[in-house]
C-alpha cells in the first residue's frame, strides 16, 4: 500500500471494554500464533490441529488460512513478491483486531519474507506475537505435495512458486521450530500447547 492510498481524515476510536476486561472473561491472553514455512511443510493442518486441542480447553480461538483468506479479504491479490508483502500486511492488521478481543488467533500462511513477518511482529505488544516456523525440509514438502504444485512449479507452469521460483527466508529465531517434515501431528501440537502453558498464556490443565 502506498502513501496515496493510505485513509485520512480518520480517528481510532477506544472502546468502554478493554483488551484486559476480555481478556479476564476469555481466561487467557489474546495473541497470535504465526504459522509459517514451505508449501506442505503442515501449517494448515497443524494450526487446525491447536486450535481444536485449545478449544476443547475452554480458549477462544479463530484460523485464519491463508487459501481462504484469498477467497475475500485478499481475493485481489496475486502471487507476485509485492502482492505477497500485501497479503501479510492485511493478515497482520486482522490478526491485531483478534488479539486485542483477547482471541487467540492461529495463522497458517507461507509469509517467505523475514521482512514482511517483522513488521506483523511489530503490530503487536511483547509477547502477543508468537512465529510458529513449520521446519520441514523442501524435500519433505514435495512428497507430500497431493496438489502436484510442485511439480508443476518445476515444469515452469507455476510462477513465483516459493521454494521454487521465489525464495523462502527461514525464521532465524522463531519463538516455536518444530520439525513437522517428521514428528507425527500430535507431538507437533504438544509443544506448541507446552508453550502456551510454560509462558502462562493458557491454563495448564
Amino acid at each position: 500500500m502506498n502513501e496515496n492510498q493510505k485513509s485520512s481524515n480518520v480517528v481510532w476510536h477506544q472502546g468502554e471494554v478493554s483488551r484486559a476486561d476480555k481478556e479476564k472473561r476469555n481466561g487467557h491472553k489474546g495473541a497470535v500464533l504465526w504459522f509459517t514455512g514451505l508449501s506442505g511443510s503442515g501449517k494448515s493442518t497443524l494450526s487446525h490441529a491447536v486450535e481444536h486441542k485449545l478449544f476443547q480447553m475452554g480458549a477462544h480461538t479463530t484460523v485464519l488460512d491463508g487459501d481462504n483468506v484469498r477467497h475475500g479479504l485478499c481475493g485481489d491479490l496475486g502471487f507476485s513478491d509485492v502482492a505477497r508483502r500485501e497479503n501479510i500486511r492485511r493478515v497482520g492488521e486482522v490478526s491485531k483486531l483478534f488479539v486485542d478481543a483477547g482471541v487467540i488467533v492461529l495463522t497458517a500462511f507461507i509469509s517467505p519474507f523475514k521482512e514482511d513477518r517483522d513488521v506483523v511482529r511489530k503490530l503487536h505488544q511483547g509477547d502477543d506475537f508468537i512465529e510458529v516456523y513449520c521446519a520441514a525440509s523442501l524435500e519433505a514438502c514435495e512428497t507430500r505435495d497431493v496438489k502436484g504444485l510442485y511439480q508443476r512449479a518445476r515444469k515452469g507452469e507455476i510462477k513465483d512458486f516459493t521454494g521454487i521460483s521465489s525464495p523462502y527466508e527461514a525464521p532465524e529465531q522463531a519463538e516455536i521450530v518444530i520439525d513437522t517434515g517428521s514428528l507425527s501431528l500430535d507431538a507437533c501440537v504438544e509443544e506448541v500447547i507446552a508453550y502456551l502453558q510454560n509462558k502462562g498464556m493458557i491454563k495448564v490443565e
